[in-house]
């Protein structure tokens, strides 16, 4: 069906995130998690002795998904209240059903059950996403272990490093979100069977004073819809600050995800990683020979979007009266829904990008090598004084050449810091060893086995727990 060009619709939606996220927080999902939690509420209350035929139940069975969004919207046009509108659509195809729908309950039993039940699958969602994100980087990392890099501090030439150990450092951080979303899943409750303020009362009132009946109806249905635990008390809703703590770890993730396309487009200004460029990708309208970062550059622009979102999870948390407040209504139907499509988003460039980084060796060892002389100078020093040198002396030599290097590299040169160290009479000693001594390799430490021992102890045993998730892909759209 041809859409309208003429109405907003969302580019998290269109463009960005993938079907399955889609999926989870479409009303086709929504309507019928309402009704799945309708039947859990009937069958339960039947079971505990309330006079609800089963051939009641079954109606609304057979009709669990027939949906009819047209009568709904009809009822809501007229009702203004989208539970009852629901109600009163499925009423129509369920007539002897209808009775009994919503027995006890108040609106948030349905919206805020459904929305917790979005909650815990989109969950579920991102972590096979993160899951295979990390394995990629895992095996980018034991693929370039070895390869020596310029590390950089205040994104000033520090000492060496290795390109799979700064990988280490990027699936470090997606292995902390790892555990804090698997923690944030665990802790996830379910509201429950709570009544309108949360008293139960109306349950009280049905079950005839019966307590334990009503506790019972809590736990039953809870359990029927996948929780281990319902809320011990509520208000109206469930805490507002489960969203908060549920949207704090997608937070991390866009946090960790902007990092690591922020890297990535600082060594693409250096070419010396790349993220995938198709062939007929075109960098820009006006410069053809442009290969910009796109990819990275829209994993920050999402991310920044998703941590934004974890203040307006704060301030509804903060600001929500008593047993209830409306205003959180309108704002979480956007800010949850939007997290989570952000989210997914973020992670699927974040997949693509890294199963397709071109390392350019190359250039990386030429980098490194115009800075090594530097970096080295220390050692050089030390080697000088080990074969009879002044240790003073060949301070002050190796200090004076690095002054005159610097300056011809910033009047445009290339570095004439070697030729400078060969030509000095007091590093004469050293004049024979200096493809030995600037060998980069003897510069990175025990970085690349700090990779192997990372990777061994830390993010395999990760990745073994999930290894079923391990094979996601992503929807790169545009």
């Amino acid at each position: 069906m041809q859409t309208d060009p003429t109405n907003y619709r969302s580019p998290l939606a269109e463009r960005y995130c993938s079907q399955a996220m889609r999926s989870n927080f479409s009303d086709q999902k929504k309507f019928t998690t309402w009704r799945a939690l309708w039947i859990a509420l009937a069958e339960c209350e039947r079971e505990l002795g309330l006079a609800i035929a089963s051939e009641q139940v079954d109606e609304l069975k057979r009709n669990a998904t027939n949906l009819d969004l047209e009568a709904a919207a009809r009822h809501e046009k007229e009702l203004r209240h989208d539970v009852m509108a629901q109600i009163h659509a499925w009423g129509e195809q369920c007539p002897r059903a209808r009775p009994i729908i919503h027995l006890g309950a108040t609106s948030c039993f349905v919206t805020d059950n459904s929305e917790l039940i979005a909650m815990r699958d989109g969950l579920r969602l991102l972590r096979a996403q993160l899951v295979s994100t990390m394995k990629v980087l895992r095996d980018f990392a034991l693929r370039w272990k070895d390869l020596p890099t310029l590390g950089w501090t205040h994104f000033q030439p520090a000492q060496a490093t290795t390109v799979g150990k700064r990988a280490c450092l990027w699936l470090q951080d997606l292995a902390h979100d790892l555990e804090d979303l698997d923690h944030a899943e665990a802790s996830l409750r379910f509201r429950g069977v709570k009544g309108t303020t949360g008293t139960q009362a109306s349950f009280l009132e049905l079950f005839g004073g019966d307590h334990e009946k009503v506790r019972e109806l809590d736990r039953r249905v809870t359990e029927r819809m996948g929780f281990a635990k319902s809320y011990g008390v509520t208000g109206q809703t469930y805490p507002r600050q489960a969203d908060f703590r549920v949207l704090q770890v997608l937070s991390s993730i866009a946090q960790s995800a902007h990092k690591f396309a922020t890297d990535l487009r600082l060594l693409a200004n250096r070419k010396e990683l790349e993220e995938p460029f198709e062939t007929k990708q075109i960098g820009s309208s006006a410069m053809p020979w442009k290969r910009n970062p796109m990819r990275s550059e829209r994993i920050c622009a999402l991310s920044r979007f998703v941590i934004s979102l974890l203040d307006n999870a704060a301030h509804t948390a903060a600001n929500q009266w008593l047993e209830r407040t409306l205003d959180d209504s309108a704002n979480r139907r956007l800010a949850i829904a939007e997290s989570f499509l952000a989210t997914d988003a973020v992670l699927n460039l974040y997949l693509n990008v890294a199963s397709g980084l071109v390392v350019n060796p190359h250039v990386v060892r030429r980098g490194l090598l115009e800075e090594l002389p530097f970096l080295a100078s220390e050692h050089l020093m030390m080697e000088a004084v080990k074969l009879g040198a002044d240790r003073q002396d060949v301070h002050e030599s190796i200090r004076s050449a690095s002054h005159k290097a610097a300056r011809a590299i910033k009047d445009g040169e290339p570095s004439p810091f070697r030729a400078l160290l060969a030509e000095d009479p007091v590093l004469a000693p050293l004049a024979k060893r200096l493809d030995e001594l600037l060998d980069p390799a003897l510069y990175v430490g025990r970085a690349p086995r700090q990779v192997v021992e990372y990777v061994a102890e830390e993010i395999d045993p990760l990745l073994e727990r999930h290894a079923a998730l391990s094979s996601a892909t992503s929807e790169v759209k545009v």
